[in-house]
């Protein structure tokens, strides 16, 4: 067997993407600084510009359409890969106390790791608000329209789908998904019957999904990252980040950190496992969250990474991944914490240790109900700002300036979602003593060779 270059493969084309768009963004910003916009504007128009926009009626956008393409192509069978996994993880557990073990371990492992994401956000947080490192001057910003404030708890509601057909059409309700899934795997479990049609319909079904998106990453994956990437880059506005660079460094800087250090701590403390070998092997995954900004299209790769390179059995990762990618957010909570202290301070609002309490778990319900796709987080973080009454003039305009550079932060965090579940998933398997720790403490990576 060959060894695995995907990992290089994505890295390669991370760094490569990222570089040429940078060199773009340069090239960009030098072209309006000659007042030669209209040269920008047709390489804008051949290579990025979002044809799906009006002015982007006539355009190519290549590299758009390379990067959505990717995509749709993941998307495409994210709610029945989510909807058959949990089945087939809840009929695989026909001891009832063993499911509710497991159930128990895993949001146990979701709660624990999401108060340790925020205590460290509130931390940092509130010593930049201290510090007046958030005290930037802001003029007024046009942009920040089209938000909306939704109470986070009607996540509870929307689990529970009027209809079936409905709830399981849309990408955005992974959640219902996961409920459908694990009511349907309980019928089946009463049911008992070992020659179930439906049983066996279900288990093709994800045999499919699992087979094309294995395709889809192992063949694509690399060129669509470099598209996606460079794109990103290269349309970005350097204004933007000029004005609240502190806001995007140090919240970066805490991503980073908790994605290293976070979740190697809660590795070591809740498995007592070398957590070296956790971030080497989940580094793809990693990576690959990074391009896509999406925690849904990241999850095949997920599987496949936290089954076949940390030992962790199918049924625990069937039934974590899943309910993960909806529910543990930790990167979404760590970035709205810092924003909403950033937008407190450019604002001048007072932020008191109830304040702080309340932004936190604003920031758990409404990360919880982020969808789980690209730029989704900022959204949402409109939420906690009118449910903090931060809404006047300045604080809008600061939220538009976070709308207009969040991109590469949501990139970022998206990352933290991803790693999160599968830390949580090992912690799940190493508790039930299902883990196969010769896989864990491997260094060699295999490579997987899909025949279609």
């Amino acid at each position: 067997m060959k060894k695995n270059n995907l990992t290089k493969k994505i890295f390669y084309a991370l760094v490569l993407g990222v570089t040429m768009g940078v060199a773009f963004l340069f090239l960009r910003e030098n072209l309006i600084a000659q007042g030669k916009e209209s040269v920008w504007n047709t390489i804008n128009s051949i290579l990025f510009q979002d044809i799906t926009k009006t002015e982007g009626a006539k355009s190519f956008g290549i590299f758009y359409i390379i990067g959505q393409l990717f995509i749709n192509a993941l998307q495409l069978v994210i709610i029945p890969m989510v909807f058959t996994s949990i089945i087939i993880a809840v009929t695989s557990i026909q001891d009832s106390k063993s499911l509710k073990r497991i159930s128990y371990k895993t949001f146990l492992g979701f709660g624990l790791s999401s108060v340790l994401a925020l205590l460290y956000a509130s931390i940092v947080g509130m010593v930049a608000y201290k510090a007046n490192l958030f005290s930037v001057a802001i003029n007024k910003v046009s942009g920040a329209g089209g938000a909306t404030s939704s109470n986070p708890l009607l996540i509870i509601i929307k689990a529970i789908p009027q209809n079936i057909i409905a709830g399981l059409s849309n990408n955005g309700n992974v959640l219902v998904a996961v409920f459908l899934g694990i009511s349907v795997g309980l019928v089946l479990n009463t049911m008992n019957d070992e020659d179930s049609v439906v049983k066996k319909g279900i288990l093709e079904l994800n045999k499919i999904s699992q087979i094309f998106l294995t395709f889809i990453i192992n063949k694509f994956a690399p060129i669509a990252i470099f598209s996606l990437l460079m794109r990103t880059f290269a349309i970005y506005g350097i204004g933007y980040l000029q004005i609240a660079s502190i806001y995007f460094v140090l919240t970066a800087i805490t991503l980073i950190v908790f994605l290293i250090l976070g979740y190697s701590f809660i590795i070591w403390i809740s498995t007592g496992l070398n957590p070296i070998h956790f971030m080497k092997k989940i580094s793809n995954v990693a990576m690959f969250a990074f391009s896509t900004s999406s925690s849904a299209a990241s999850l095949p790769l997920n599987t496949k990474t936290t089954i076949e390179k940390l030992g962790v059995d199918e049924t625990t990762t069937s039934f974590v991944l899943p309910m993960g990618m909806t529910v543990n957010m930790n990167g979404t909570a760590i970035m709205q914490v810092l924003a909403t202290l950033f937008i407190a301070g450019v604002a001048g609002y007072e932020i008191t240790v109830f304040n702080l309490a309340t932004i936190s778990l604003l920031a758990l319900l409404a990360s919880i109900g982020t969808p789980a796709a690209p730029g989704s987080g900022a959204i949402i973080l409109f939420t906690i700002l009118t449910g903090m009454g931060y809404s006047n003039e300045i604080a809008v305009s600061a939220y538009a300036i976070i709308l207009g550079i969040n991109r590469p932060l949501e990139m970022l965090l998206t990352s933290l979602n991803v790693v999160g579940d599968s830390a949580i998933a090992v912690y799940v398997s190493k508790s039930e003593g299902k883990l196969d720790h010769d896989t864990y403490h491997s260094l060699e990576n295999k490579e997987e060779k899909i025949k279609i």
